[in-house]
């Protein structure tokens, strides 16, 4: 039926355009880069030659959020006429400038490094993109992938999300997604949901089910099969995906998960001391009155934010949503970013999100699919600005944009006269220091941070399931001084398990030809584990030499030079 549906839409098209085309080919012969969505028909690229897959981009899988539509639930997208052109990437989802978004061409280039802490991207981003290996095949696992970057930032044009590879060595359609940012994608205020059965300030999340829900509808047209889904995340992507665990509208849309360095501990969920995943509704509710209250005094409407708490209390919800949604977008972020209101993420509300996930997920109200869980051995290396909350000063001692310029101009196969000393602030050097140095601290960072999360999710789920397979990525063989300021640093698996060293923000200070020959191999034993567990629910394969238990037993993913390390720990 798939294929018959593909060729009369094609032998369509091509009467009407006037072109001559054999219309009696299969699926994969025939104009391949062609699919009829449940909303129209898109063109791809054929990239069979140089990729072996097929892939289509901007795929939009919800209106665009503007207007009366910021701050509801994504609404289905609008048919188009014709064939609509899915060759290139949609915006990336507005966000303020980092070094790991979009700069000002939704592309990686120079322009990130110019556009640090200044709006880009735009609310019109609510597509996606799909990759699928250059063949007839049908049926094929299908992975959704939604990206990390602290609910802040991220796009999936970013080349390190790119699908082909994982497409082609998994056997599988490969999708990334965009979704909401920041207090676009999360805002806790009331104003805004009054009356709704299911009010959330869960944009995001609901973005995410959104993306889920296309695919149900969709996978098979790329060849996908809607009954087997995984759910895969980073950082902030991980989150999500944990969080949909317990979201009622996710079940049934996705069949297996792979988070990779999330958690979705609050407080109350971990030891004292420790630092956790979520925060607490209160502090979502709090943020936004103080964002509604620091825009008042802006527009001169009230002379400082007690004032402006106390007006807004008095404007009924219907003028409190109009005011905002008349906002500029970019005056939003920037007023966030300005008066310290950062911080993003799933809100506890207890509608869409319970108030205590993990406590739900203990009792057994969860999805319970199988698990591939993966963190890394130096997680608190990327988070070296927080090094101030344990009392001492940021790690890195320059600013991120010329961070970015020297890793950039880095050559890491020629020698160098840099060291960690140009890059880390001197307190935590030298880097071995017991107690004091670098890795001393960005080592008592991660275990504060991700390890109380990552304990609290592993034993929990294993409480509940049998399933759950979890693995630390140790990898460090970076060219100096790199190797010393990041290491196996959070986020660091990415490339290695989606197949792409380069280019990205980090490509040219890790990757050198004399660590590719390890790099490689450790990359293809990672990605054979995700081939498997899509395929089976178990990421153990042949490339592994040996078994991979389930948690509380983990895999250790690491190469010397030119050598596989791996085994269980």
């Amino acid at each position: 039926m798939l294929k018959l549906r593909f060729l009369v839409q094609w032998c369509g098209l091509a009467l009407l355009a006037g072109t001559v085309v054999g219309c009696g080919g299969t699926l994969g012969t025939d104009a391949p880069e062609l699919r009829e969505t449940t909303y129209g028909v898109v063109r791809g690229v054929n990239d069979s030659a140089v990729s072996g897959t097929y892939a289509w981009k901007g795929i939009p899988f919800a209106q665009a959020p503007v207007g009366a539509l910021r701050w509801q639930p994504p609404v289905e997208p609008t048919a188009w006429p014709g064939v609509r052109d899915a060759r290139t990437f949609g915006n990336a989802c507005l966000q303020m400038g980092r070094i790991y978004g979009p700069g000002a061409n939704n592309r990686f280039d120079d322009s990130i490094a110019q556009t640090l802490g200044t709006p880009v991207g735009s609310e019109d981003c609510l597509t996606l993109n799909v990759w699928r290996p250059a063949t007839s095949q049908e049926r094929l696992p299908v992975i959704l992938f939604l990206h990390g970057g602290s609910a802040i930032s991220g796009y999936t044009a970013d080349p390190v999300y790119d699908g082909a590879a994982l497409a082609r060595t998994a056997n599988a359609v490969v999708v990334t997604a965009n979704y909401r940012l920041d207090v676009l994608g999360f805002l806790n205020l009331p104003q805004l949901q009054p009356g709704a059965l299911t009010a959330t300030g869960n944009y995001a999340l609901l973005d995410n089910v959104q993306a889920l829900r296309f695919l149900q509808r969709n996978a098979a047209i790329f060849g996908g099969d809607a009954g087997n889904v995984t759910l895969m995340g980073q950082s902030a992507g991980a989150i999500n995906a944990l969080a949909l665990l317990t979201v009622t509208q996710a079940k049934g849309l996705f069949h297996k998960i792979i988070p990779i360095s999330g958690g979705l501990s609050l407080a109350a969920n971990l030891p004292k001391g420790t630092l956790p995943t979520l925060k607490p509704a209160e502090a979502y509710a709090a943020q936004a009155g103080l964002l509604l209250a620091h825009l008042i005094v802006a527009d001169g409407l009230a002379a400082d934010l007690a004032a402006g708490q106390a007006l807004a209390a008095t404007w009924p919800a219907a003028k409190v949503a109009d005011y905002l949604r008349a906002k500029d977008a970019r005056v939003l972020l920037q007023t966030v970013l300005k008066n310290g209101l950062t911080g993003s993420g799933p809100i506890p509300d207890g509608n869409l999100l319970p108030a205590n996930p993990m406590a739900e997920m203990a009792a057994g109200h969860y999805h319970k699919v199988p698990v591939l869980a993966g963190y890394t051995g130096e997680e608190g290396k990327l988070f070296a600005p927080f090094l101030a909350l344990l009392g001492g000063k940021p790690g890195i001692k320059i600013g991120d944009a010329e961070r970015f310029r020297m890793m950039q101009a880095f050559d890491p196969d020629a020698p160098t006269t840099l060291s960690a000393a140009d890059i880390l602030d001197p307190s935590y050097l030298p880097v071995t220091a017991p107690a004091t140095g670098y890795n001393a601290r960005t080592g008592l960072l991660g275990k504060l941070f991700i390890a109380p999360s990552r304990d609290n999710l592993l034993q929990t789920l294993r409480s509940q399931q049998s399933n759950v397979w979890a693995y630390q990525f140790n990898w460090a063989q970076q060219p100096a001084p790199w190797n010393d300021v990041y290491g196996a640093a959070h986020a660091f698996d990415l490339p290695f398990m989606l197949g792409n060293f380069g280019p990205s923000v980090f490509a040219r200070a890790t990757n050198s030809r004399t660590n590719a020959p390890g790099r490689e191999a450790l990359s293809k034993a990672m990605m054979g584990s995700v081939q498997s567990f899509v395929h089976t629910g178990d990421p153990n394969h042949a490339g592994l030499g040996k078994a991979w238990s389930t948690w509380p037993r983990q895999w250790i993913f690491d190469a010397g030079p030119a050598d596989l390390r791996m085994g269980l720990e």
